[in-house]
């Protein structure tokens, strides 16, 4: 039975590659991931998945979901040494529309289709945020990733932002000293330079330095896998890491007004979702002075789903199917 393809769809980070095809009944086919290392461009990887998952019928369309700012339908990758334009990749494959999207954005558009085993509560269960409340998706990997959802009766809109180069803002003295040794080492000290796999590692590094010892450890992999099986200091990095996730969290609840809900992704949390559920994420999220009661009724989230931004690049191929 032939199968007709109605998009491409792709998922492309600092790391990873990933692309599936999305039929006409709008499921989507075919996922795989690619090592970004492992090529030379963008176009590269579209090819050889394209080569050999879609057959002699090829998608017509394509959405892409990117890491970095989209502006005028062009990239240039914050961790990763491509620049890729939609007029490019229309050209080189001949679709009849492509767009890309910033990765953060796709998943917020994913965020009110997960549900069930997709989801994992961080802290207290809530009930889920009124459907016409924005939503904030935020997750560390690479980098640190933030979008919202503005939510409506007449659809949902997603807005990409850089929220993750914000500035970072210590809750207490141990988080001033880590800012003031962070500070000597990058001089500007953004969210992302501590929320994210070598922020994990730089704060692992300085909470070392700070007990006078030498790190022992190799790298933010070596941290994330002995912090869980009890190495002392591995741990209190994932700990401060977490408490240090649920603030930025709250404060960008607050930023937004995201009595939806918050949904955290990204390649780190889900491999420490045990530490964050026990840990201060929560305590975290919530410790925000006047507006506490505010913040306390907001439902937050780890999503489980292996392809949260694919499921929003889908839905956004859903709207350029209907316009």
């Amino acid at each position: 039975m032939k199968v007709h393809w109605v998009g491409l769809v792709g998922d492309v980070g600092g790391t990873n590659a990933r692309f599936a095809l999305v039929d006409a009944q709008g499921h989507i086919r075919n996922p795989r991931s690619f090592p970004c290392k492992d090529y030379a461009s963008l176009a590269d990887i579209v090819a050889e998945y394209i080569d050999t998952t879609a057959g002699k019928k090829r998608p017509p369309k394509a959405v892409i979901a990117v890491a970095g700012p989209v502006v005028d339908g062009e990239i240039e990758f914050t961790n990763l040494d491509w620049r890729v334009s939609e007029g490019d990749l229309l050209a080189h494959f001949e679709f009849e529309a492509v767009e890309l999207i910033n990765d953060f954005a796709a998943q917020a558009l994913a965020c009110p289709l997960l549900e069930g085993a997709d989801l994992r509560p961080l802290g207290k269960a809530l009930p889920k945020g009124p459907h016409d409340c924005p939503i904030v998706a935020l997750g560390a990997g690479t980098g640190f990733g933030v979008a919202a959802l503005a939510r409506s009766d007449r659809g949902d809109i997603a807005l990409a932002t850089e929220g993750g180069h914000a500035g970072f803002a210590p809750s207490d003295e141990v988080e001033l000293e880590v800012l003031r040794r962070m500070m000597g080492k990058y001089d500007r000290v953004s969210i992302e330079r501590l929320l994210s796999g070598q922020g994990l590692y730089d704060l692992y590094g300085v909470l070392c330095e700070m007990k006078g010892q030498a790190p022992a450890l190799a790298d933010e992999v070596a941290v994330t896998t002995e912090g869980l099986v009890g190495d002392p200091m591995a741990a209190e990095a994932l700990d401060r890491f977490g408490g240090i996730l649920g603030a930025v969290a709250g404060d960008l609840a607050l930023t937004f007004g995201a009595r939806g809900g918050v949904y955290v992704s990204g390649g780190i949390a889900p491999r420490i979702a045990e530490r964050l559920t026990s840990g201060s994420f929560r305590a975290r999220f919530e410790d925000k002075g006047r507006l506490a009661d505010y913040v306390a009724t907001i439902p937050t989230y780890l999503v489980v789903h292996p392809y949260p931004a694919i499921v929003g690049a889908a839905r956004q191929l859903e709207q350029m199917e209907r316009l």
